[in-house]
């Protein structure tokens, strides 16, 4: 039971990763904690898809390299899904920037009371 669990273990930290940035996403009130919980739900998932592709004793896909090979397809859809994330962290704290000099809070329950009163 131990060697499974040692041997998974990056699949217990990439779940691990996506629960914590899940909860953090919907547990929390403030924004910032918001857009900080999807980046670390996305490096849950980042880590769960190079772990999956993970191929033992493979080499890279050269010419001269042996079979099998690693196929380069995940890294590559992740290095853009990274490139992606960090545009939408940049935008999404572009409008917390904007929400905070508008409604004065970056706190959900204040920012509805806010319009509320409006």
């Amino acid at each position: 039971m131990i060697d499974l669990v040692v041997d998974r273990l990056y699949y217990l930290v990439a779940f691990l990763l996506l629960g914590v940035g899940t909860y953090t996403m919907i547990g929390s009130e403030n924004l910032v904690k918001k857009v900080i919980g999807m980046n670390v739900f996305q490096t849950g998932i980042f880590l769960f898809f190079i772990v999956s592709a993970f191929v033992d004793g493979a080499s890279p896909p050269l010419l001269t390299a042996s079979e099998p090979y690693v196929s380069p397809l995940p890294h590559v859809l992740i290095l853009t899904a990274i490139v992606v994330g960090v545009s939408l962290t940049a935008v999404a704290l572009g409008l917390t920037v904007r929400i905070y000099q508008e409604y004065g809070t970056l706190s959900e329950e204040g920012i509805r009371q806010v319009i509320a009163d409006e």
